[in-house]
């Protein structure tokens, strides 16, 4: 439930810091210093900071969830393809574009971005709203920023942003809730990337993740649009690789498009369509363990998607989900 921030603040300043329990996050001594710094960059009172921290729990789960594994697993597309491509994925899907045609219609038309990538990342991030994370963000970030070294910076920057999120929204920071990561809402924005970059698309003043996917719907083109998105461009086409190609050398120079059509042709690599884009790409590499290597070839649209998430996998992901969703929104409005 959302308080407003001079709420949230009298209460939590009746809390006295002394009283709390011994090892909370209002006594670690980089929360300690991380308060100092929300007074003297922005302003903040130390004490309601603390105390704000004072109520956060340290998550082990967390800590768990965000650890790279000991012994990873083996890379298998089809096995996280079938987590996505998925008949109650594309249904649900469906009926959230026709909850919310207009507003898709309106972002296509403001930012370029297609709906169907818009609705197919909001359908893998969070199935359309239904899986948005129950943990308490403080707490999360917290855990993170002052109890995992590898990536504490990262995470007291995004500790930082949620407080000032805060007050900018005049919520509570122990309002919020989402992924073990600090994940937001619909779209499963951090904090900075909401305070950068999430949009009032419905117009009502003020920015909810929480309860209205078209704050979502606009935020995430905005994203995509702010990232590089191109109005009217190919996303990724099938790649024809000979089995003499030196494919991996490709596939390593990166997720970023930069293989020239001369480079690509010289090693023996086409695209399996008709008119491919003149234009660079990168080599993608969707591996399955007893199968054949799936090749496509990324463009600049392909690489967008990956600045949400930094996963060849998760691109080819939304983009399989979106053609699908596509494909059956173009099928069920013909058929009315």
């Amino acid at each position: 439930m959302k308080r407003t921030l001079a709420a949230a603040t009298l209460s939590l300043g009746l809390i006295s810091l002394p009283g709390l329990a011994s090892g909370t996050y209002a006594e670690h001594p980089e929360a300690l210093r991380f308060a100092d710094s929300m007074q003297e960059k922005h302003g903040f009172e130390r004490s309601a900071v603390l105390a704000a921290l004072g109520q956060a729990r340290h998550e082990s789960r967390v800590i768990d969830l965000i650890r790279p594994p000991t012994t990873p697993g083996t890379r298998s597309w089809q096995r996280y393809r079938a987590r996505f491509l998925d008949g109650k994925r594309i249904e649900g899907g469906i009926a959230f574009w026709q909850a919310h045609a207009g507003a898709l219609q309106k972002a296509a038309d403001q930012f370029g971005v297609p709906p169907e990538i818009i609705v197919a990342i909001i359908g893998v991030e969070t199935y359309y709203g239904r899986n948005t994370g129950n943990f308490e963000t403080v707490s999360a970030l917290a855990t993170l920023a002052f109890d995992y070294p590898p990536r504490a910076a990262l995470f007291r920057g995004e500790l930082e942003q949620l407080f000032l999120l805060a007050r900018e929204q005049v919520r509570d920071p122990l309002s919020y809730y989402g992924s073990y990561a600090g994940a937001l809402g619909y779209p499963q924005f951090l904090p900075s990337s909401i305070r950068n970059y999430a949009v009032d698309f419905d117009g009502n003043g003020q920015i909810d993740f929480d309860n209205e996917p078209i704050d979502a719907i606009g935020s995430v083109a905005n994203y995509l649009a702010r990232h590089g998105w191109v109005r009217g461009e190919t996303v990724a086409i099938p790649a024809l690789v000979p089995a003499e190609a030196n494919a991996q050398a490709l596939v390593d120079a990166g997720i970023e498009p930069s293989l020239a059509p001369e480079a690509l042709a010289a090693a023996g690599i086409v695209a399996a369509s008709a008119n491919p884009p003149a234009a660079p790409a990168t080599l993608v590499d969707l591996a399955t363990p007893g199968a054949p290597t799936e090749y496509w070839l990324g463009y600049r649209n392909f690489y967008v998607i990956t600045r949400y998430n930094k996963s060849s996998f998760y691109a080819m992901a939304v983009y399989e989900l979106a053609r699908a969703l596509r494909d059956q929104y173009a099928s069920t409005t013909t058929e009315r």
